[in-house]
């Protein structure tokens, strides 16, 4: 960045302003991320310089900008520095928070200018402006709303910028002419009060970080650093805790070891929402999977930790008699089934007998390949699968996707199937309208693929079971997995906010 004399840390920023009113200037701030500096930001900054003697302006730190993959689109450098440049401005900083509160209190602005579609807290999903409105008035300032011209900066970014791929910008075009964004999150808060069950398999995963070291010298395997470690709690318990940030009664239902310690990293790691029946087997130990990844998180080597069975008779009858008990009481149970050993035929018969609406994925992985599959199923409402999951099902290696999809949805009797594709996106195929939903890939930066499919699963599972339209799923759905292929593996949940967030940044 080349230097500029009014672009300070907010610390020295801080000390300006006591200073300017010491010597009885007025001070203005404007706080946002301005991603791209358009007229109607221009306007909005010289309207508030006019409320006092000088002005200053914060902006969001890259790593706090929470609008999605992809953004911001230029870096917080070049942000601060196209501010600096105009005239109206006499000092910038950016600050590393989600939100202008800290700028405030460091300083505390005689008016606090805002624009006018601000104005309407109750549309603000992360309750930003009403912190930040708390904080300016604590301080002794005023918010004012400036009602000039505005502009969408995501807009403009979405329709002139390659942020998206041509068919991804298509696809969001022609959904956005259809619904809106306050249209889609509206139907998303109306699932806050449904009960759900997520029923699966508990499992823990490590990664191992290491820095590769090359060759060993006498052979040909590689050698690598110990660097670090990292445990997440992952499998059914990922789930329920994406669930978790949408719905306000999720109950977990999931076998684990005898480990006390794995008890009690479980239980510390789930939402508030989510209440946990652990079905504890004393003969064996819950599954960990330990994976070795480079500094690019590229996987180098994985490794199954589990001792005794796979299958306990008595967790198997107590979970089944529990789901004969209790299925009925949920508006929908998710089933991330992993094929690890916990759930069973008996299990399968109670959710598919009592589910009144049952989402199903059978994960295809190194640990049950070619013994796990969806028909294990005699019947689930929605499926969700990836296209070798979807084509070991019917052992059909070259039809069309869509007549595969056609076979193992009626196969056991699904309202809607989805397929994802990776890169290539999904299909979502309704059997009752014969409705054929495709969804482009909604991001093109990857951090880790690990989880993207349960938070698929979680997300458009959920929308379905209330009601929702299957290309509303779809979205939200595609939405989740693309903020989750940002995260390390199940580090965190896809959170509320940042998914709203997202969705206004795709539909605008």
């Amino acid at each position: 960045m080349h230097a500029h004399p009014s672009i300070l840390s907010l610390e020295q920023l801080g000390r300006r302003t006591r200073e300017w009113r010491r010597e009885g200037r007025r001070v203005v701030l404007c706080h946002g991320t301005f991603d791209l500096l358009h007229m109607g930001h221009i306007r909005h900054l010289q309207r508030a310089r006019r409320e006092g003697d000088v002005l200053v302006v914060t902006l969001t730190g890259d790593r706090h900008v929470s609008k999605g993959p992809g953004r911001p689109v230029f870096h917080q450098d070049m942000r601060a520095e196209a501010l600096a440049a105009l005239a109206c401005v006499d000092g910038v900083a950016v600050v590393e928070a989600a939100n202008g509160v800290e700028a405030i209190r460091a300083i505390a602005p005689d008016v606090y200018a805002k624009g006018s579609d601000y104005q309407d807290a109750s549309s603000d999903v992360t309750g930003g402006i009403a912190r930040e409105r708390q904080a300016v008035e604590a301080a002794g300032g005023r918010v004012l709303f400036t009602d000039e011209i505005t502009f969408s900066s995501t807009r403009l970014l979405n329709q002139h910028f390659e942020v998206f791929a041509p068919e991804t910008r298509r696809y969001l075009s022609e959904l956005s002419a259809r619904t809106s964004a306050e249209q889609v999150l509206e139907q998303l808060d109306g699932l806050r009060g449904l009960r759900v069950l997520v029923l699966g398999d508990a499992i823990i995963d490590e990664y191992h970080y290491t820095r590769p070291l090359g060759q060993t010298g006498k052979g040909n395997s590689l050698a690598v650093h110990f660097e670090s470690a990292e445990q997440f709690a992952g499998g059914a318990v990922a789930v329920a805790n994406h669930i978790g940030n949408f719905a306000d009664d999720v109950t977990l239902a999931t076998g684990i070891g005898g480990d006390p310690a794995h008890e009690r990293f479980l239980r510390s790691r789930l939402e508030k929402t989510v209440q946990a029946r652990f079905f504890v087997s004393e003969t064996s130990s819950t599954l960990v999977k330990r994976r070795f990844v480079d500094p690019d998180l590229h996987k180098l080597f994985e490794v199954y930790l589990r001792q005794g069975p796979e299958q306990d008779s008595r967790v198997e009858r107590d979970a089944t008699a529990w789901l004969d008990t209790h299925a009925e009481q949920f508006d929908l149970i998710v089933v991330p089934d992993f094929g690890n050993g916990f759930i069973t035929a008996n299990m399968i018969d109670a959710v598919c007998r009592r589910g009144r609406y049952l989402a199903v994925n059978t994960q295809l992985n190194s640990g049950n390949r070619g013994y796990h599959a969806i028909h294990r199923y005699r019947h689930a409402h929605f499926v969700a699968l990836n296209e070798p999951e979807l084509r070991i099902a019917a052992h059909n290696r070259s039809d069309p996707i869509d007549e595969v999809a056609a076979q193992v949805g009626a196969r056991v009797g699904a309202e809607a199937l989805a397929v994802t594709r990776g890169s290539e996106g999904l299909l979502l195929f309704d059997r009752q309208s014969g409705e054929r939903v495709h969804v482009p890939a909604l991001s093109n930066q990857v951090v880790d693929r690990i989880g993207a499919g349960d938070a698929f699963l979680s997300l458009a599972g959920l929308c379905l079971g209330g009601g929702l339209a299957p290309a509303v799923a779809a979205f939200v759905g595609s939405a989740a997995a693309a903020l989750d292929v940002q995260i390390v593996c199940n580090r965190e949940p896809v959170d509320r906010v940042r998914l709203c967030k997202y969705v206004t940044t795709l539909l605008k």
